[in-house]
């Protein structure tokens, strides 16, 4: 492997503008965070704790092992997307590690709404589970709900991915020994009952924790029956009477106690079946990303530059380095963990789309984790580009891309456009995990695009229908256009509409895919049969 070499210059002009530019973007990110572990504000806060209950953070805080990291999927869902509901749509999921192993954690955020679920929250909830299923994970659930959000039923109720996905992700992961655990700490009411009753294993806090289909208030209405919480569905009925539960804790330190044990005496985690190497910190310093990013979406980054920030000793073996040059294909490590990155350098030409299959079949081939680094326009277009073959040797990528069963991770680092978003391993391929940085942009085409190929199509009505257009009305009717394409494709609606699974700063991207390769090392491996490259 060879070293990678930077050119940046810390002290020019321009690579400071961009420094400041993309630390205005990092302090947005963290007021945005701030947010959504505030909760529900502090009254809803002061009320739980005057409940003699932990907060949720706390309680997740409770769990982990001290000093541990916690991987937090999901944490800007639903950002201003309900009035009053802070980002994270009233659930905290991530990966941390409890007794030393691995596993994902979901606490509903009781101080927001009383952690009912919105339609968000449902897949917020489901996307936690397909990562902790796909990484055989174990679930560990602290349940504090009051169940569906009923003015949202469109969204919670009917379909594939909502609510009811949650309780058939519960027993097939079951099925296939994936532990489920749950932990009642609060009330959970109606179909938010079924969600630790489905579970191996069930912990209840006594006095605090109630277990019911139906509440005190909905049984008097339907049987005119006059009982108390307690009676209906505390601890002592649930563990002494009805069985459903299974330990009762004196309160949540010893709910959490009680998790932990259960959690130590779970059949020991599969070994890592990757060579993992002595990680090595990059030659270059990573917060130098921030500097090298460019401000102007319409001037390009310097992908290689990234990559030197971001592998272990800045070591990369570039692949096929002199063919199709836009994009940047090679092997190198992250903390020891060997990965092969797909990284663009401009827009996706007949080449480097063939150079991309030629690539991931190799990855495939010697069991290495793909990632992806998307940053591109699209397809090349044009008369050249479709007599050389683009469409088939885009097709070629993409069922390179689709096919692959090893581990793909996608992080959108600037501008994810068109088909070039799809083939760069966007959410419909199902990556394994998908972020974006702060500065990133994802949409069907950029909004100038979007604004001139609409103007395009008004102007030839118009001409047709023999009327003027000035380039002021012109001009009026582009504008909105493209403020609904910015809005569109700003990391933050990706976020809050869970199309990605976090917005991460590029400071904490080596962390964050170590953590996740540790995981994706632990899970057996995967056949790859590919679909059929058209020639």
């Amino acid at each position: 492997m060879s070293i990678l070499q930077t050119t940046v210059n810390t002290q020019a002009t321009d690579y400071l503008s961009n420094l400041s530019a993309y630390q205005t973007r990092i302090e947005t990110l963290h007021g945005h965070r701030r947010e959504a572990c505030a909760g529900g504000g502090e009254r809803a806060r002061q009320r739980h704790i005057d409940r003699g209950r932990l907060l949720p953070r706390h309680r997740v805080d409770a769990l982990l092992d001290p000093g541990s990291p916690f991987l937090e999927i999901g944490q800007l869902a639903g950002l201003a997307m309900h009035d009053g509901v802070p980002p994270g749509a009233g659930l905290i999921t991530g990966i941390g590690l409890v007794c030393g192993r691995l596993c994902m954690i979901i606490a509903n955020e009781a101080t927001v709404k009383g952690g009912t679920y919105f339609g968000i929250t449902c897949k917020k909830h489901v996307r936690a589970q397909m990562i902790a299923w796909e990484n055989r994970l174990p679930v560990i659930t602290l349940v504090d709900s009051g169940g569906a959000f009923l003015p949202d039923q469109a969204k919670i109720f009917p379909d594939d991915g909502d609510f009811g996905s949650i309780f058939y992700n519960k027993v097939r992961m079951s099925a296939e020994g994936i532990p489920q655990i749950g932990v009642i700490m609060g009330p959970c009411t109606a179909g938010g009952a079924y969600i630790p009753a489905l579970c191996d294993e069930i912990v209840i806090v006594r006095g605090k924790g109630f277990m019911y289909l139906g509440g005190p208030e909905l049984t008097k209405a339907a049987t005119g029956e006059d009982v108390d919480r307690e009676t209906l569905g505390g601890a002592r009925m649930h563990s002494a009477v009805s069985g459903v539960t299974d330990h009762i804790a004196e309160d949540d330190h010893h709910a959490l106690a009680i998790t932990r044990e259960i959690v130590r005496d779970l059949r020991q985690p599969a070994l890592s079946r990757r060579r993992i190497e002595a990680p090595l910190p990059p030659r270059h310093d990573p917060a130098e990303i921030l500097g090298i990013v460019s401000r102007d979406p319409k001037i390009p980054t310097d992908t290689t530059e990234i990559v030197a920030r971001l592998v272990d000793d800045s070591r990369f073996q570039s692949f096929k380095h002199l063919y199709g040059d836009t994009l940047l294909c090679g092997f190198a490590r992250i903390n020891g963990f060997e990965i092969g990155i797909l990284a663009n350098k401009g827009v996706l030409f007949t080449e480097s789309a063939l150079k991309a299959a030629h690539f991931i079949n190799l990855c495939c081939q010697r069991d290495i984790p793909l990632l992806f680094l998307a940053d591109v326009t699209g397809f090349m277009v044009g008369r050249d580009a479709e007599e050389a073959g683009i469409a088939k040797a885009g097709a070629k990528m993409i069922t390179a891309m689709a096919s692959a069963n090893v581990p793909k991770f996608t992080i959108v680092t600037g501008g994810d456009y068109g088909a070039g978003y799809q083939a760069m391993c966007g959410r419909p391929f199902k990556p394994t995990a998908m972020f974006a940085w702060p500065n990133a942009q994802a949409a069907i085409m950029g909004p100038e695009q979007a604004a001139n190929t609409l103007a395009m199509v008004q102007r030839q009505i118009r001409e047709r229908d023999g009327q003027r257009w000035s380039e002021a009305e012109e001009e009026a009717f582009k504008a909105p256009i493209r403020r609904e394409y910015e809005e569109f494709a700003d990391a933050y609606n990706f976020a809050s509409n869970l199309w990605i699974d976090a917005i991460i700063s590029p400071t904490e991207t080596r962390d964050v895919l170590t953590l996740l390769l540790d995981c994706a090392a632990r899970v057996p491996a995967k056949e790859t049969r590919f679909g059929v490259f058209r020639m």
